[in-house]
């Protein structure tokens, strides 16, 4: 015998949020927004080189011509779409905000924090799509929205977070009700953009060809496997195009990371790491969405499979980074609002109340977005990890934004870290040899140093960062290098 849902549900049943639920997530969602800006006028640091040598210096590199390269883009392991499209960012934030690199660096940083925002929407129009009532929807919105590694990663220029938003609105444009052609076309064509700009997101574009052919769904199968072959030609094109060979970066990324496994040199980890990190990352978000995810696996176990296999995969790599399930989270979450729903439709509670703790619970978690440590985020977590993950390495890029400041200056030497953990001539923006540690001084190559301490006898110091200091040599000019190269060492 057939049972009728809870009438109990709240005013949101209607199929809209009432007022107070609509105030309550525009509420929410605007403080993972301030949350988010807030780190884009005050984190400078970094989580990993990627998120500078993978984006933000070939896009310098690309519109002003010059920047450190790093392997990835000297051997062509990696598409130029993403990288384009911080360039796109960048050459508009040049022009609208001045040339000065705090100014374009800030642009970015709140343009990836908006597209931040915007997945935590595409979050609440998943979860609709699977059938989620507004409330248990907005509930998720509102989980990625504050969930702290969502926050901590939003500002950061990583083609994970970026591609996520394509991820989110391609499966809620695929799997709504009653989904038309157009529908389809839409949402295919966002999950085959996800993966020119991360590779990966590859298994996202065979999960929703697979799981269009288990419903039966033949002519929108048919039309997606059409839609996904033409963006792999343009992948292939781009590559063609930029590195001479068709789906080059491809082929040379699965055998540096898959066939020769060079990738675990940074280090390998557990199977069960992605697990055990989702959960030190955000363990109060994590301990009330996982429960209803896994409710909603029996009434979405469509989504849920593709969600586990793309876990699965990416587990069974030995060199693993949280980043890399970051276009997860959304998909998770929206799995969430939908179990909230069906739970909710059968609780003899109106859903307001259950919604308000979680809502509570998630405020409380988020407060901790800018006390991450390494350890939580499952990084360096054999020699730093109690180390804050906040502003990590941000002295030394301050250090080179005051070094673009300074008009006599023609070479730098940065004794205070290695190349690939600072901000390289996206925050230098000035086209002078930048040097690693250990070059000669006597040469006369450089005339500023980015150093430990406060050296005496070297120069004038011209900046401070705590215990790093921006020191002026003794003189006017630069010897130029013969040998130097942009490389990244």
């Amino acid at each position: 015998m057939a049972t009728t849902p809870n009438p109990t549900v709240g005013r949101a049943s209607n199929g809209v949020l009432d007022r107070p639920s609509k105030g309550a997530l525009v509420a929410l969602l605007g403080l993972g927004l301030i949350l988010r800006a807030w780190l884009c006028f005050h984190d400078d640091g970094i989580y990993w080189p990627d998120e500078i040598y993978q984006s933000l210096e070939p896009a310098h590199r690309l519109v002003f011509g010059y920047g450190l390269i790093p392997w990835e883009f000297a051997e062509g392991a990696r598409n130029w779409a993403f990288p384009g499209l911080v360039a796109a960012i960048l050459k508009v934030a040049a022009l609208v905000g001045g040339d000065h690199p705090r100014h374009y660096l800030i642009a970015i940083r709140l343009v990836f924090s908006a597209i931040g925002m915007v997945t935590a929407w595409g979050t609440y129009r998943l979860a609709r799509s699977c059938g989620a009532r507004p409330i248990g929807a907005a509930l998720g919105a509102m989980f990625f929205a504050l969930a702290p590694p969502a926050i901590y990663f939003a500002p950061r220029a990583l083609s994970e977070t970026a591609s996520a938003a394509a991820v989110v609105f391609g499966f809620a444009w695929v799997l709504r009700p009653a989904a038309r052609r157009r529908d389809v076309l839409v949402g295919v064509s966002l999950l085959g953009f996800s993966a020119l700009l991360r590779l990966q997101n590859g298994i996202f574009c065979v999960g929703i060809l697979g799981l269009l052919i288990l419903r039966r769904r033949w002519r929108h199968a048919a039309m997606c496997t059409l839609v996904l072959a033409g963006w792999a030609v343009l992948y292939g094109a781009l590559d063609w195009l930029t590195w001479g060979e068709w789906f080059h970066s491809a082929v040379a990324y699965l055998r540096f990371n898959v066939l020769e496994g060079k990738a675990a040199q940074w280090g390998e980890s557990e199977n069960t790491y992605y697990l055990r990190v989702l959960w030190t990352s955000m363990p109060i978000v994590a301990a009330i969405a996982t429960p209803l995810a896994l409710v909603a696996a029996v009434r979405s176990p469509g989504l849920f499979g593709i969600v586990l296999v793309y876990l699965l995969l990416h587990s069974l790599i030995g060199h693993k980074e949280l980043r890399f399930v970051l276009p997860l989270l959304p998909l998770w979450f929206a799995l969430a609002g939908a179990g909230f729903s069906w739970v909710a439709s059968w609780v003899p509670l109106d859903a307001r109340w259950p919604a308000m703790v979680a809502a509570v619970c998630s405020i409380v978690a988020a407060t901790r977005f800018h006390q991450l440590t390494f350890g939580e985020l499952g990084q360096y977590e054999h020699d730093r990890s109690r180390a804050s993950a906040y502003d990590d390495f941000g002295p030394v890029n301050r250090l080179l934004l005051a070094a673009h400041d300074q008009a006599d200056l023609c070479g730098i030497d940065i004794e205070a870290a290695h190349l690939a953990w600072t901000g390289g001539a996206t925050y230098l923006h000035r086209n002078v040899p930048i040097f690693p540690r250990g070059t000669s001084m006597s040469a006369g190559y450089y005339n500023y140093v980015i150093t430990f301490g406060h050296p005496i006898g070297w120069g004038r110091i011209v900046a401070t960062q705590g215990a790093l200091a921006l020191v002026n040599l003794p003189r006017s000019t630069c010897v130029p290098d013969p040998s130097y190269r942009w490389k990244l060492p």
